[in-house]
């Protein structure tokens, strides 16, 4: 406790330097020694310090040598390192000039090879073309020697005709003086005398035609020239410009001219060639979309007609009506269309020529309801067919065409196969628009087949033939007046005569 206590009032209340303290600790508790001994310790002391130091000094040495050593090793390691990385260097650019090299030899190689094939090509593409010019030249050159031939067969077989008629005519005419003289020579002289005047009773003869020098000579009337034409590019731009005002459509247009022309081209055609060309062409496109309504063994066979306004579907139906009643069966007739008082009308007139009975409804009624009763009352009755009117309607008019939705929606809901057809009565004036209607009806009521009417109007006819080449669905009859009889079952080769103006 006391060496504590006095190194703690040294050391917090004096300056003293560490040695004074070394002296307090070496003083508290030590002994005094012999001088002597303490000199022989003091110079061992230094002695082992000596020899302690020279044991560092040698370990230092040492040490240094080690590190000289290890610095000369780490040098080298670095040298070679450096000389390795630099060999690596030189390699590897010498390999990649080596690359460089080789592909500029193969994009070389590939230039040449492709400049080769070019030149193959442009000497092949010459030759061909070469080929073609003298193919061509050879080809115009007989052809031009085949018209020359024919030409000059055709004049010489002219020559040789006029030459033979001539000839018997001559022969006639030297009969007809020979005649003559010996009947004057045998002939009373008062036969032969010539009245002064023509009896005043007698008509006078009207004159022959005058007629040319060959026409005398062959023995030819006056019968009008047939005029031809050389069928080529103008003459097909013409005659499809012709059938597209016919409102039969670009597609189609082009679709039928092209077909005229095929092993044509180059010829000369007159106008009933064209005529006939053009009929069997479209009467072609016609024949299998050319079918009759189907009648079929369910009953009622429900018969859905559909339409825009003022297209025909009302007298379409009357007509109809008549004619399956004329031919056994029992047909009734649903009015449907509600919104229009003089259809109910038009179609109880029709009624009643048929014997048909037509179920109405009162004015503004839903039409879906009067065509579900009706097809209730048709299956009591019995009747083959229900002929069901609608409302005309605009395609572009979204809330009446959804209207006529939902009259295929409830019928089905009595049978789900009704309405077993589904017809679409087009005005034939409309022209290009019935494509329009088609789509549009097609789509929302299935259609099934087509009638066109009022084809004995202005209507060009042609919009039907783009209808059979677009959408393929059959034709059953067309209209071309207000009889009964003016609805007839459609017949492609008469419809495509009549529509060209061709006279079989």
């Amino acid at each position: 406790m006391a060496f504590f206590k006095k190194l703690k009032d040294r050391m917090f209340k004096s300056s003293s330097k560490i040695d004074e303290g070394l002296e307090a600790i070496v003083s508290d508790g030590g002994e005094v020694e012999d001088a002597a001994v303490a000199e022989q310790e003091a110079l061992e002391a230094q002695a082992k310090a000596k020899a302690a130091e020279e044991a560092r000094e040698a370990e230092r040495a040492q040490a240094e040598r080690a590190q000289a050593e290890q610095e000369r090793l780490d040098a080298e390691a670095k040298e070679r390192a450096a000389a390795d990385e630099a060999a690596k260097r030189e390699a590897a650019a010498q390999e990649e000039a080596r690359r460089v090299e080789a592909e500029a030899a193969a994009l070389a190689a590939e230039k040449a090879e492709a400049a080769a094939r070019a030149a193959k090509e442009d000497e092949k593409r010459q030759a061909e073309q070469a080929a073609a010019e003298a193919k061509a030249a050879a080809l115009a050159a007989k052809q031009a020697q085949e018209k020359q031939a024919e030409e000059a067969a055709e004049a010489e077989r002219q020559r040789v005709e006029v030459a033979a008629r001539a000839e018997e005519q001559a022969k006639k005419e030297a009969e007809e003086r020979k005649a003559a003289e010996q009947a004057t020579a045998t002939e009373p002289l008062r036969t032969t005398l010539t009245p002064v005047a023509p009896m005043l009773d007698a008509e006078p003869d009207e004159p022959a035609p005058k007629r040319g020098i060959l026409g005398r000579l062959m023995g030819r009337g006056g019968a009008a020239p047939v005029a031809r034409r050389v069928l080529d590019d103008a003459m097909l731009e013409q005659l499809e410009e012709l059938l597209i005002t016919a409102d039969m459509g670009v597609d189609t247009a082009l679709r039928v001219t092209a077909n005229m022309a095929e092993g044509r081209l180059g010829k000369k055609l007159s106008v009933t060639e064209i005529k006939t060309l053009m009929s069997d062409e479209i009467a072609r496109i016609m024949e299998p979309v050319a079918k009759p309504l189907p009648i079929y063994a369910k009953k009622p066979q429900v018969v859905l007609v559909v339409g825009v306004n003022g297209s025909g579907k009302t007298t379409t139906i009357g007509k109809l009506a008549s004619q399956f009643c004329a031919a056994g069966k029992k047909v009734v007739i649903a009015a449907g269309d509600t919104f229009r008082a003089a259809a109910v009308e038009q179609l109880q007139v029709w009624g009643e020529r048929a014997g048909v009975p037509v179920l109405t409804a009162a004015h503004g009624s839903d039409p879906a309801s009067l065509a579900f009763d009706a097809m209730v009352k048709a299956e009591e009755d019995g009747a083959d067919l229900l002929m069901i009117d609608t409302a005309g309607r605009l395609q572009n008019r979204g809330d009446l065409m959804e209207e006529l939705a939902k009259i295929v929606r409830v019928i089905r809901k009595k049978d789900p196969d009704a309405p077993h057809n589904t017809l679409l009565v087009l005005d034939a004036t409309t022209g290009q628009n019935a494509v329009n209607q088609v789509k549009v009806f097609q789509d929302i009521s299935d259609v099934s087949g087509l009638v066109m009417t009022k084809l004995d109007g202005t209507a060009k006819g042609g919009v039907l033939v783009a209808l059979a080449d677009k959408f393929g669905l059959p034709i059953h009859a067309i209209g071309v007046g207000e009889q009964i009889d003016d609805l007839q079952a459609f017949d492609p080769q008469d419809f495509a005569d009549a529509l060209t103006g061709l006279d079989r």
